[in-house]
């Protein structure tokens, strides 16, 4: 038996069940599905997320997920010098955790955080089927696609007008296109956090550069909530020798943030592969459009990629929503332009980012690498930067 759905998307992240909601809230009947059968896991981000991004992906903030809420940044450079931008004291009237104030952004619980989502896609009218690996797909002569899945130990057949994958930073859906979805080692961050207790936090992201701490990337320590906190950082694996492991306890143990340290406690570690690179060129084929970390939409400065994906589900949605109401073809031509359109809203930042991203790692003095790293940083978050909404 062969079920029909006008889309099959693969990846219940943030991408794909916010691209999911806003379909299937217009009626567009819609298949999403995820090999995992815990979604969130395992964690390879920090959580963070602005009050923004989920503002602008119509999601509501929830204690559900919500773990601590985040009022601004603190930069440091190599030897500990710091620039400090808190919204509780650049605006005071607007920032804070009084009564009628806000918070710039949270820290979410990933696993509660992707659950969430996608009972949002499934509350509008989004089928959801888990632990269903996809394993191909082939073109119809009708202009349809039949895309195979594996849901638990059963091959099912569905044929769709579209596949969107959502799928992640090894998309298979990618792969099967023909896209070029291959990444460069030295575009690849490996990162590694610690959950501890015993630290102290303040309310923002402190985020430590330097090539002695984190060649290629950055540390950082992050509220957690509950007495919690991250401590972690990313590297690229081609500017050192040592693993992100002995870089993270050397900048624990050695680092200017050590007596700081002296009394935490792990509780738990994380770790993963994040994208710092340009989105893909191509981001769709004939019956395929690439969402989220599947076309590399992360910010090439920062690694964050929730904001990034909420967005490129909401692009997706924009554009499909009026593309299916239309009955339009769905080969490369028909499909352009949604990358058009995310080009528009997102893309075109993106490029920018990764030029400023590209200009300081690419500097060989390490010296002058670390300067460049930490004044783009303060530059980034500063309340008049172009790029503080990505």
């Amino acid at each position: 038996m062969t079920y029909y759905y006008d889309t099959v998307i693969v990846g219940c992240g943030p991408s794909g069940s916010t691209a999911a909601r806003l379909l299937a809230q217009q009626g567009i009947k819609v298949l999403l599905v995820d090999k995992r059968q815990e979604l969130g896991s395992p964690i390879q981000c920090s959580g963070a997320v602005s009050r923004h991004g989920l503002a602008s992906s119509g999601i509501d903030p929830d204690e559900e997920y919500i773990q601590e809420q985040i009022y601004g940044f603190n930069i440091f450079n190599t030897t500990g010098e710091n620039h400090q931008i808190d919204y509780r004291k650049l605006k005071p009237e607007t920032y804070g955790s009084g009564k009628d104030k806000m918070p710039l952004g949270y820290i979410v619980d990933r696993r509660r955080f992707d659950r969430c989502l996608m009972g949002l896609a499934e509350n509008n009218g989004a089928e959801v089927w888990l632990k269903t690996e996809a394993l191909g797909y082939k073109p119809l002569y009708n202009g349809n696609c039949l895309v195979q899945l594996k849901k638990f130990n059963s091959e099912i057949e569905i044929e769709c007008r579209l596949i969107i994958g959502a799928d992640g930073l090894q998309s298979q859906v990618g792969k099967w296109a023909g896209l070029r979805t291959h990444i460069k080692l030295t575009e690849l961050i490996s990162c590694l956090q610690f959950i501890v207790d015993g630290v102290e936090t303040e309310g923002l992201l402190e985020i430590i550069t330097g090539n002695q701490w984190a060649p290629g990337g950055y540390a950082w320590v992050f509220p957690k909530g509950n007495g919690h906190a991250e401590i972690g950082l990313g590297i690229i694996t081609t500017l050192t020798k040592n693993s992100a492991q002995m870089h993270l306890e050397k900048f624990i143990s050695q680092s200017f943030f050590r007596d700081r340290f002296k009394n935490m406690r792990l509780l738990e570690i994380q770790g993963g592969g994040v994208p710092l690179s340009a989105p893909l060129k191509t981001q769709y084929a004939d019956n395929v459009l690439l969402i989220g970390d599947a076309a590399r939409h992360v910010n090439p400065i920062t690694g964050g990629g929730i904001h990034t994906a909420l967005s490129a589900g909401v692009i997706a949605a924009e554009f499909l929503i009026p593309f299916f109401q239309a009955n339009g073809k769905a080969n490369k031509q028909g499909l352009k332009g949604y990358q058009d359109l995310w080009m528009t809203k997102l893309g075109t930042q993106l490029w920018k980012l990764y030029a400023v991203k590209k200009e300081f790692i690419t500097t060989k003095n390490t010296e002058d690498r670390d300067l460049k790293l930490y004044t783009t940083m303060r530059h980034y978050f500063q309340p008049n930067s172009e790029f503080k909404k990505i």
